[in-house]
């Protein structure tokens, strides 16, 4: 379905939408008509009042644009609750980032008794979360200077700003953000510095197109390292939609991995209703990998998300259920199915967990552990 068959937003969301793009256009005419598109990823998704995740437009569930996994259904989070009552010490907490509607950490809470702290980027979603959650969780407006514990990030690595790479047989050109007869539009020049050095690491197969498209996410790779030198024992597990470097950067995926999701509808136009669509990016979990390590930190286990689960008992928290009691039961079952079916989020989710000081083997990776893949 292409973005002009969608549903059209309401008037309030259309002028918020415009703001945007005013705010945009006159980055856009200060920078002489050039931004990277991870500037423009940013404004898109966080510009403070305007931007996707900072604005009050609801997100996520049936009225929103997506669903996550805790909104699916308490299993995930109850099941997450097991592998984080596994790392925690006397003690420590768990912090979360960006905690969505607050699902997750109500799950973990019914399992488990710990300090629980979320750091929100969006005021929008830190009253939402307040309105559930009440005084059993604590915000925080930034890193804490040291940690203990676990630290949590469930889809949220998908939508850092990525910048975006077209690789040719003569140059590597950095994709960025243009304004063409007023409507925003593609526009590439040379890569260097840092995004240059970087892809070089990188073997990258020119396809007959003579053009290879791509992207590079140094932010998750920054935010990776700070959180290493934050964390003083225990872990940081990522939980996001991904690939290792071998597959995120296989000749057949020429076109890279950009998608955005409108009313649980998905393309790929980053330009079609800036604000009001969230741009996303699947995760490059060797990048993530190799900057924890940069860090000081160590892969503790990678998988995939219906392995993990397994591991960590969610068919028996689902065996353990009531069938009798339909009302329950069958969202439950449905929303097992989903979490693990390779069809659905099953195999394209991954969990990866780095830390430091663990010396126990985690019980989510006993079986298919995947990071020699990394």
């Amino acid at each position: 379905m292409r973005p002009t068959e969608f549903p059209s937003p309401d008037p309030q969301a259309l002028a918020a939408g415009r703001a945007l793009l005013e705010r945009i256009g006159a980055e856009l005419v200060a920078e002489r008509n050039w931004i990277s598109f991870a500037r423009y990823m940013e404004l898109a998704l966080y510009e403070p009042g305007l931007g996707y995740y900072a604005s009050g437009a609801r997100k996520l569930g049936a009225g929103g644009d997506f669903v996550t996994a805790p909104e699916l259904s308490p299993l995930f989070g109850r099941t997450l609750a097991r592998q984080i009552a596994q790392l925690l010490q006397p003690g420590d907490a768990v912090l979360e980032f960006g905690a969505g509607s607050g699902a997750l950490a109500a799950s973990v809470l019914n399992e488990i008794s710990v300090p629980y702290l979320v750091l929100e980027t969006s005021s929008d979603l830190r009253q939402r979360q307040k309105q559930l959650l009440g005084d059993s969780v604590q915000w925080l407006d930034r890193l804490p200077e040291r940690f203990c514990g676990v630290m949590l990030a469930n889809e949220v690595v998908d939508a850092m700003p990525v910048h975006a790479l077209a690789w040719t047989r003569d140059r590597l050109l950095e994709r960025g953000v243009c304004a063409n007869e007023g409507q925003l539009a593609w526009s590439d020049r040379a890569a260097d510095g840092p995004l240059l050095a970087s892809s070089r690491q990188l073997e990258i197969e020119i396809p007959p197109s003579g053009r290879y498209e791509s992207e590079l996410a140094l932010f998750a790779r920054a935010w990776m390292r700070s959180l290493g030198r934050v964390l003083e024992r225990g872990a940081i597990m990522v939980i996001d939609y991904g690939f290792p470097a071998r597959e995120y950067f296989h000749p057949q995926r020429s076109m890279g991995t950009l998608a955005c999701h409108y009313r649980h509808r998905v393309h790929h136009d980053p330009f079609y209703l800036p604000g009001l669509q969230d741009v996303t990016a699947h995760v490059d979990f060797s990048a993530l990998a190799r900057a924890a390590a940069d860090a000081g930190l160590e892969v503790l286990g990678f998988a995939n998300q219906a392995q993990f689960l397994v591991n960590c008992g969610i068919t028996d928290l689902l065996a353990a259920e009531n069938p009798a009691e339909a009302k329950r039961y069958l969202p439950a079952a449905a929303a097992a199915q989903k979490l693990l079916s390779p069809a659905e989020m099953g195999e394209l989710f991954k969990v990866l967990v780095v830390g430091r000081g663990v010396k126990d083997a985690l019980m989510g990776f006993s079986r298919g552990d995947r990071r020699g893949t990394l």
